[in-house]
């Protein structure tokens, strides 16, 4: 980073004031709208606790905000490459759309050189940006109650043969190795915010992770030496318990969950899950409290590095620890899924007080 901003008061000020000594180097996420701005855009300000700032385009987009169409915060890139503005603005016509290399060739571009724009630009590529475009318009419809279908919310696989081939690629071996009457079966579940997989034994549930979480092929690996191979597809009673307490969660019907869980950590790390399981849903929590809570006032890191480790994602809802000043921090499902899941809660904060 080539430009290190200051604390958020100075921001918050400078966003008041329309100073433009920030242009180019200082965005505000305003979480009460889902909007990310330039720091002179001409909307009326926010209150400061519904403000982010950051310090590229490319991480707003990551944490879940859309761009300001008052203030254009992608407008300068789209002037300095004409390959970013056609093809943001064909995103912009089809938001649900799911792009693939073969549209970008048939627009007529070199994939290198758009791979290459976007990255400079963006920090990420076009195609990670349709996609978190695609899953954010989907999370917002069905907020608004639509179904899931109007939604669009594509797993990335198209069929449950094609999660099976995934799979085991994660794995390195084919799915016909697996064993059919394995102890643990991973099986694929359906969110507003993207597929996730289940691993589940009988009784318990050992892993719940976002399908395109980074460290997903090492957990998995680790369950497999736990169960000694024993690892294959398929569903457990437990599995359908699993998907029918998500989709309460997501529907807006309950936060709670009530499942038998198999923790797969140190005695400390267990006690760092067991502390986040109280953090009543919309509300959050700092790694500081979390230290505090478990009586290791002392032992911050240790509780940051517990709290990235959870491998249940949501049923223990590390996405509720946030930096000491408030932001958002990192979260192994992506930032943009962070936010998302607060904004949510926070409906559930209100019918509680209500």
């Amino acid at each position: 980073m080539m430009f290190d901003l200051p604390d958020n008061d100075t921001l918050y000020t400078a966003l008041c004031t329309r100073d433009d000594s920030f242009e180019g180097h200082a965005w505000v996420g305003v979480t009460s709208t889902g909007i990310f701005c330039r720091l002179t855009c001409p909307a009326r300000n926010p209150k400061p606790e519904n403000c982010q700032f950051f310090d590229s385009v490319g991480k707003c987009i990551e944490a879940g905000f859309r761009p300001c169409k008052r203030c254009h915060p992608l407008a300068p890139m789209a002037e300095a490459e004409p390959v970013i503005k056609h093809l943001l603005a064909a995103l912009d016509d089809r938001t649900t759309y799911r792009w693939r290399e073969g549209d970008i060739a048939r627009l007529g571009y070199d994939l290198s050189t758009v791979r290459r724009a976007f990255k400079r630009h963006f920090g990420m590529t076009f195609l990670e940006m349709a996609r978190q475009r695609r899953l954010r318009e989907g999370f917002t419809t069905l907020a608004k109650g639509g179904p899931v279908i109007e939604a669009q919310l594509d797993a990335g696989f198209e069929s449950a043969s094609a999660f099976r081939t995934a799979f085991g690629k994660l794995l390195g071996q084919s799915p016909s190795s697996f064993s059919q009457d394995a102890l643990l079966r991973a099986n694929w579940i359906e969110t507003p915010l993207g597929p996730m997989v289940a691993v589940c034994d009988k009784r318990n549930l050992h892993l719940l992770e976002f399908v395109d979480r980074k460290a997903l092929p090492a957990s998995l690996k680790k369950l497999q030496a736990y169960a000694k191979g024993s690892l294959g597809f398929g569903r457990f009673d437990t599995t359908d318990l699993v998907e029918a307490q998500l989709k309460s969660f997501f529907s807006g019907n309950s936060a709670a969950f009530n499942l038998p869980l198999a923790y797969h950590g140190s005695a400390f790390t267990q006690e760092v899950w067991q502390a986040l399981q109280e953090i009543p849903a919309g509300e959050t929590r700092s790694y500081s409290d979390m230290a505090q809570v478990i009586g290791r006032p002392t032992s911050v890191r240790a509780v940051a590095r517990a709290n990235g480790a959870n491998q249940i994602a949501l049923v223990i809802p590390c996405h509720r620890v946030l930096g000491t000043d408030g932001t958002l921090t990192g979260y192994g499902g992506g930032l943009w899924r962070k936010q998302r899941l607060i904004e949510l809660e926070r409906g559930y904060k209100d019918k509680n007080a209500a």
